[in-house]
């Protein structure tokens, strides 16, 4: 029995968080953020230098125009993207929309044109869907529950930082020539001054695609037992750099089906390959000619179901959800810097709707509010909703922001008005606000969303339809809000614009209300089931030692206990 005793310590463990991966698509992902951030402190200069604007205000629809060609563009590609991954692996997409997302920003260095800026930026947005398939590899990586607000906590905590690093390069590189004469003046960047930049980011993501070559594992379940030369050739690096023989595996996994087949047919005298729901092991009941052989295929080549029915109502709604929550959010991001900047209003207001004003403030003020904005949201992504989100799940958790989103949109306008000791500790209580709902609410959707689809290989098309459905908000968002934001301020009611969002935000109640928690993914196992499963595999292996010199087989029924077959 002291094996037996063995077999329920192992029980205890629990399958591992996949740290190694996770961080190797971490390494890939926060290239995306620094490209595609880098560009918004010097747009409204290059757009500026293109002569194309008359007046300060088409500078900022040219734009804007710019901003949304990203989005649109990868509204009408992601679901392409999804569905490619379905078929051809997660990797290769992924790999793909790097090698888009340095295409592109070399293309957007080298423009002389507002035409060419525009195409480079919408060549970004078709060639790039790693929104989508980046959350399927997440869900494809995790299996337990119990690991989920962690790992989905990390690509938000990435993109954070990326943003980040990124605003400063833009900042900091553009117009090098100006900034740096001794290093760049006659050189081809003071004649294309926002190359550097771009350059540099270019750089970055081909670092992180030599990355993802290399380290990057598939994990679409028909496609990650195939042969990968790029990972062959990181293990082989790998076992250079650390001295070790080249056939040391680079991961805990098994290399190839054959090697499994060959380990299980070797497995005969044990006779543990029942495909019955109780395990067997060897006496002298049955023959073991009358028990099936277990078929490492048998999982794979079951069909995926059509797209139709990949569209349950609980995915639908997580796809309309996430389109809400972008249409607004990304509403806010415009609308706030707007709100700062705004000269503060010389008339009295009409309360409560007709005022205007903001807080008149320096643009060096801004950007410290938003750098420490970008800090306060790494913290809540990688240790508030991690907390929260396991202590009332995710349905729960994204009930809480949804509800409270309209209230922060109006309350908003109405800082401007308080007094001028206390603008700074209301802006602070508004990013803390914003920062804690955006860090809790898009990771719980995710998560809903994976846990609702019917089958992991649907996974890639149910992400890139919700990437896409956020894109084409993102790109309607700033569009409307702007416009109420102009026609509300004719009226004096700078509100109107913050209020349309909370009215918006105020329609995601219902689909959000509709909405549960599915377990419907096949593989998918809670912490208790994946305790319960490591128990079983753990005793099943100790009985079959016990009694491994016998000839036959016997299945335990429902009326056996594992001690009484241990003495029989």
């Amino acid at each position: 029995m002291a094996r037996h005793g063995g077999a329920a310590a192992l029980g205890r463990d629990k399958t591992p968080f996949p740290t190694q991966q996770m961080a190797i698509l971490a390494l890939c992902r926060i290239c995306e953020p620094i490209a595609f951030m880098s560009i918004f402190p010097y747009a409204y200069f290059m757009v500026k230098d293109f002569g194309i604007a008359n007046t300060p205000a088409e500078i900022s629809m040219y734009v804007g125009m710019i901003t949304s060609a990203f989005a649109f563009a990868e509204c009408i590609s992601g679901v392409f993207w999804g569905r490619l991954s379905d078929k051809v692996g997660r990797k290769k997409v992924l790999l793909g929309g790097l090698f888009g997302t340095g295409l592109s920003m070399l293309l957007f260095g080298f423009s002389d044109s507002f035409g060419m800026a525009l195409f480079a930026r919408a060549l970004g947005g078709l060639l790039n869907g790693n929104i989508g398939v980046l959350q399927t590899t997440v869900a494809e990586l995790i299996t337990v529950e119990a690991h989920q607000p962690r790992a989905y906590s990390i690509m938000p905590f990435v993109w954070c930082l990326g943003t980040i690093v990124g605003a400063s390069l833009g900042g900091v590189l553009a117009k090098p020539a100006s900034a740096f004469p001794a290093l760049f003046v006659n050189t081809i960047f003071q004649t294309k001054p926002y190359l550097l930049p771009n350059l540099i980011c270019a750089i970055v993501v081909v670092f992180g695609l030599i990355i993802g070559i290399l380290f990057l594992e598939e994990t679409h379940e028909d496609r990650k037992l195939e042969r990968d030369r790029g990972r062959e050739l990181g293990q082989w690096l790998v076992s250079k750099v650390r001295r070790q023989d080249i056939d040391t595996p680079f991961t805990e996994k098994d290399g190839s089906l054959d090697e499994m087949s060959s380990m299980l047919e070797a497995h005969d005298p044990l006779a543990y390959r029942s495909t019955a729901s109780s395990p067997t092991l060897c006496s002298s009941r049955t023959s073991i000619a009358d028990v099936s052989p277990y078929s490492l295929d048998e999982g794979l080549k079951k069909a995926s179901p059509k797209i139709r029915d990949a569209f349950t109502k609980q995915v639908c709604l997580a796809i309309v959800g996430y389109g809400i929550l972008a249409f607004h959010t990304i509403s806010l991001e415009q609308l706030l810097p707007i709100l700062m900047s705004r000269t503060e209003s010389t008339t009295a207001p009409e309360l409560p709707f007709k005022f205007t004003g903001g807080f008149n403030f320096t643009t060096q003020q801004i950007g410290g509010l938003l750098a420490v904005q970008g800090v306060l949201q790494m913290f809540a992504q990688i240790v508030i909703f991690p907390w929260a989100s396991k202590r009332l799940g995710s349905l729960h958790t994204f009930w809480l922001t949804i509800a409270l989103y309209p209230f922060l949109y109006l309350m908003a306008p109405y800082l401007a008005l308080l007094p001028q000791k206390l603008r700074i500790p209301g802006i602070v209580v508004l990013l803390v606000w914003k920062v804690t709902a955006q860090s809790l609410s898009y990771p719980s959707l995710a998560i809903m969303l994976a846990n609702a689809a019917p089958s992991k290989k649907v996974l890639g098309t149910l992400n890139g339809a919700a990437a896409s459905s956020a894109s084409v908000c993102r790109g309607f968002g700033p569009t409307v809000s702007g416009a109420m934001d102009t026609f509300g301020t004719g009226l004096g009611m700078s509100g109107l614009a913050w209020w349309t969002c909370a009215a918006i935000a105020a329609i995601g109640w219902i689909p959000g209300c509709l909405m549960k928690e599915e377990r419907r993914r096949p593989g998918f196992r809670s912490i208790d089931e994946d305790e319960e499963t490591c128990l079983e595999n753990a005793l099943a292996e100790a009985l079959v030692d016990a009694d491994s010199d016998t000839a036959s087989v016997i299945t335990l029924t429902p009326d056996e206990t594992a001690e009484a077959v241990l003495e029989k």
